[in-house]
């Protein structure tokens, strides 16, 4: 059978980012409701261990490529393109808007095409002006040729559907899941090898860019006069002026903890006093759904994707108010638990793949469409 071919992401498992978290919960779910269909992520070499491996019934292929903030993206969907077509693929899954810029190629060598738009990625404070003309061009390249297109927030597909209404009827709300949170045998020692120990700590899951809010969570963390320590989970994807200078500036009770694997994720999840994510821009974040799924307490900046989470009021800060965070770091009791329960309810990995696979089976000739009973 033909593969369905997936490309945009770096790869997985155990890479940095939301689209790979996204993709590395979804795509093993597609494949276990079909074991018959191929899927085919089409990753990048410099970010995985091995050209190509299996996980979870998805082939994972890391094409060549330079790691460059500019040109990576662009080139290895190019690559990526032409892969699929030379696989025979009949369907192509695009992850973000960047890599969408492309859509109207692979629609002219006859692939049909479902673009995941995770966000209004030219909003991202990291991008200059030709980078962000070039994702607003992406978008509109989405919009105006892909066959399909999955927007992961109810705000983004509601604003995706007035913006662009000559395509209301395939603009798709399946939004990311909320897992449920993988044990380890001793949380201790997980906070004991990061030099956390037995106290309470305040927690942070991004990467190091200026769109995070990180900097504004060290000042607040500062001016709380908390003796909790901050705990900041992620890296850089490449070296910047940003990340070293957020280094710089944090104190001693600040740890950069680096980019840790999901078992890890979920012990901090589970033991962190408060779950803080402070960002100004964000799909729907997953690094915030995981953190609810384990029932933290958590405060959230009040953008749309993180009201899209649904948590009650009092879980939101104004965006940029580092005096307002800083009152809530400083609390001595924390009375923000989330009810993990009913966010998994709402958010299902599980769900979205049922969904998105039947996405994929109608863009399939008609003896290729049938789903699986297993899928319902």
């Amino acid at each position: 059978m033909r593969p369905i071919c997936v490309t945009g992401l770096r790869g997985f498992p155990g890479v940095m980012g939301g689209i790979e978290s996204h993709c590395e919960e979804l795509l093993p779910r597609i494949a276990a409701l079909d074991p018959d269909q191929p899927i085919v992520a089409l990753g990048r070499a410099p970010y995985l261990p091995a050209r190509r491996q299996t996980y979870r019934g998805v082939e994972v292929v890391g094409l060549p490529g330079p790691r460059s903030k500019n040109f990576e993206t662009i080139l290895s969907t190019l690559l990526a393109i032409f892969d699929a077509r030379r696989r025979g693929a009949r369907v192509l899954h695009i992850h973000a808007i960047g890599p969408a810029i492309l859509t109207p190629l692979a629609r002219l060598v006859g692939l049909r095409v479902v673009v995941t738009h995770h966000g209004a990625d030219y909003e991202r404070a990291k991008w200059g002006r030709v980078a962000t003309w070039a994702l607003r061009l992406g978008e509109r390249a989405a919009l105006d040729w892909a066959d399909r297109i999955v927007a992961i927030s109810p705000s983004l597909a509601d604003g995706l559907r007035a913006r662009f209404p000559h395509k209301a009827e395939v603009i798709h709300y399946i939004p990311n899941g909320a897992p449920a949170l993988p044990a380890v045998e001793n949380d201790e020692d997980v906070l004991a090898r990061l030099g956390i120990g037995d106290t309470p700590f305040l927690l942070a899951v991004g990467r190091l860019v200026p769109e995070k809010g990180l900097h504004d969570l060290i000042a607040a963390h500062r001016k709380s006069g908390t003796t909790r320590k901050l705990v900041i989970v992620g890296g850089a994807d490449h070296a910047s002026h940003y990340a070293r200078d957020l280094i710089a500036a944090a104190g001693p009770d600040v740890i950069f903890a680096g980019v840790q694997s999901r078992d890890v994720l979920g012990a901090l999840y589970r033991r962190c006093a408060l779950f803080v994510m402070p960002s100004y821009h964000e799909g729907l974040p997953i690094a915030a759904l995981e953190a609810a799924s384990g029932g933290a307490a958590m405060v959230l900046s009040d953008i749309p994707a993180n009201l899209d989470i649904g948590l009650p009021r009092a879980n939101y800060v104004p965006v940029g108010d580092v005096d307002r965070l800083a009152a809530m770091l400083g609390s001595d009791e924390f009375t923000l638990r989330v009810d993990g329960a009913a966010v998994r309810a709402r958010f299902s990995w599980d769900r979205a793949a049922v969904e998105t696979l039947a996405l994929y089976r109608a863009l399939l000739p008609e003896r290729s469409r049938r789903i699986p009973a297993s899928a319902y």
